[in-house]
């Protein structure tokens, strides 16, 4: 009991401060961009790998993107936030969540103005969807089954996963969204960890226990679900009526190559953003439509 109350504890510190919060060695920093092979280094989240790479690949094919190679680091997104602070070269980051990236602009490596373009350093979206096995044995239909006897549910750790602050979030304000108080919402958490069966480290290693066995329900990204079942696993997924908005940002840092500017500007360009599409991620560019998703529960309709 004890230690129930110390996570609970734990969560509620996360939740405050993230509702508060809410370099290349192929070039010299604020150089200009020559053209020619670059190296840059990409450290993200773990979720966002396969769109950063079909991104990527486009990016290699336009004029300012000619010649680039890339260097990645993956992981849970406070992990790698904090290995970047530690020494990790990085031109260009990919976190979950916004304090992942102010923790580098407090230490010296991110400009103060990051996220004052229009599109307030967000590089990517999705929600919280909640997955189930295949044909739904557990009749989940929403927030309130999670917390019944027997149903073992899998989400990331909140101590190094921005996907597990998301999901806190999500249950969290799905009771207030139906009327409850504070109260009602810390009591329906304390239930919620009471099913839990796993807490892994990262949005991505969560997938992978739930894909392995582990438990009847995964909390989950709905991009990490689409891109799953593009993968050929076998889960079905839905988006609860009442969920929460993911936006997950993107920085260059300071002392990075030029280039890793021009990078950022094509995965805010409508054909990076059509990259993320297809991988499971809603566009930041809100009249981006027509776009088909396999994978999705509606392919042709694939964000509800």
């Amino acid at each position: 009991m004890r230690s129930r109350k110390k996570l609970l504890a734990a969560i509620a510190a996360v939740a405050l401060l993230f509702l508060g919060a809410c370099g290349g060695d192929d070039g010299d920093a604020g150089g200009s961009d020559s053209g020619g092979s670059v190296n840059l280094s990409l450290v993200g989240f773990a979720v966002p790998k396969a769109a950063n790479n079909a991104i990527q690949a486009k990016f290699a094919e336009t004029e300012a993107g000619k010649g680039t190679t890339w260097t990645e680091s993956y992981g849970a997104s406070g992990d790698q936030s904090r290995a970047v602070v530690a020494g990790l070269d990085a031109d260009y980051v990919h976190f979950s969540v916004e304090g992942d990236v102010t923790r580098l602009v407090k230490e010296g490596l991110v400009a103060e103005d990051w996220n004052a373009g229009p599109n307030k350093g967000i590089v990517s979206r999705s929600v919280v969807v909640i997955a189930v096995r295949p044909g739904n044995p557990k009749n989940i239909k929403g927030w309130d089954d999670l917390v019944k006897p027997g149903i073992g549910i899998v989400t990331p750790n909140p101590g190094s996963s921005g996907a597990a602050r998301w999901n806190i979030l999500a249950a969290y304000g799905s009771v207030l969204a139906k009327g409850g108080t504070e109260d009602d919402a810390n009591e329906y958490l304390r239930k919620f960890f009471e099913n839990v069966v796993a807490l892994p480290g990262s949005g991505r290693d969560a997938t992978t226990a739930f894909l392995s066995g582990t438990g009847d329900v995964l909390l989950s990204y709905e991009n990490e679900t689409i891109l799953a079942r593009q993968e050929g696993a076998e889960l079905d997924y839905f988006v609860p009526d009442e969920t929460l908005l993911i936006e997950n940002p993107g920085a260059v840092l300071k002392d990075a190559h030029p280039r890793a500017q021009a990078w950022l500007e094509f995965v805010l360009s409508e054909e990076g953003q059509t990259e993320f599409v297809k991988k499971g991620f809603r566009s930041i560019i809100d009249d981006l439509t027509g776009i088909e998703v396999e994978g999705a529960n509606d392919p042709k309709n694939p964000f509800p």
